[in-house]
């Protein structure tokens, strides 16, 4: 019996040769190219020369951020404010955008300390002959008057009612969940009471639901019903728009005159148990469902 011929050094059993190695400091250093360079550089942070090194605490929060959460003013107006140099953080002024702080700094604006408020979420039910405004320049009531011993915090209105319309208006000084409740993307639903001057045509609520041409756009309602147990004259609307006097201005499209309007509902907050002219404080369950709702 021949004896197999033993295999050469780095065959392989089907017979072919195995690549062999070369010893990795023998073999010549490959050539970093631009491309190569660009590779390991991507993920580098870019920072200027003089800025301040990118914080990572978690905790940080943007300077204007800060000024909004504390009442002071919006995002937009603190960078205004950051900017023209009368903001200080530990006692050194600041007046770059984009400055984080961190737990523990001490803000200061115009010489006097901030503190970041509470956040207060406050709902009234409106009465008639109120503007929905901070102040009034002709001296009329606003609805600041109604909600002023509703918390030491100072609270603003999210959107808006007309001076006629009553029914809910939420306040807060929670620029955040005011931003995002009068987003359009966010779409917040609002339900309203409406009586009109005039038995209302079934066709006329389709055309709500289709659309209504208006002088800034096409819009329609989500819904159109009458109102159980009311008469033809008494409609409940359904939509998101947040556009100024929506839906006066939808119904006198359609040849109707608004004799009584009332929100009823707002991003899912009803009026149960809330006189008109009085207000109370939502529940942290509330809170918690306008802060998780997409």
């Amino acid at each position: 019996m021949n004896k197999s011929t033993p295999k050469k050094s780095g065959s392989t059993s089907l017979g072919r040769e195995k690549p062999i190695r070369a010893n990795q400091k023998d073999a010549p250093k490959k050539e970093i190219t631009a491309r190569d360079k660009r590779k390991y550089i991507d993920f580098k942070i870019k920072v200027k020369k003089g800025d301040p090194l990118p914080s990572f605490n978690e905790d940080a929060i943007r300077l204007n951020k800060y000024l909004s959460n504390a009442g002071v003013c919006s995002r937009r107006e603190a960078d205004v404010l950051i900017q023209t140099g009368v903001v200080a953080v530990n006692g050194k002024i600041i007046s770059e955008l984009g400055y984080k702080i961190k737990p523990g700094d001490i803000v200061q604006y115009d010489g006097e300390t901030i503190n970041a408020e509470t956040k207060r979420y406050v709902l009234l039910n409106k009465p008639k002959g109120f503007i929905t405004t901070m102040d009034d320049p002709r001296g009329r009531k606003t609805v600041m008057t109604l909600v002023s011993k509703a918390c030491r915090e100072r609270v603003y209105p999210v959107g808006r009612l007309d001076r006629e319309t009553t029914g809910l208006l939420l306040f807060t000084n929670d620029g955040d969940m005011a931003k995002k409740l009068t987003h359009p993307r966010y779409q917040a639903r609002k339900i309203y009471h409406v009586e009109l001057h005039k038995p209302v045509n079934k066709e006329d609520l389709e055309k709500l639901v289709n659309g209504v041409d208006l002088e800034d756009g096409r819009t329609k309602a989500d819904k159109a019903e009458f109102v159980e147990e009311g008469n033809n004259r008494e409609v409940g609307v359904e939509l998101h728009s947040g556009k100024n006097r929506i839906v006066r201005r939808l119904f006198e499209a359609l040849g109707y005159n608004v004799l009584r309007l009332d929100r009823v509902q707002f991003a899912g907050l009803t009026k149960k148990d809330l006189p008109r002219g009085m207000f109370r404080h939502l529940t942290e369950q509330e809170v918690a469902f306008l802060k998780m709702t997409k």
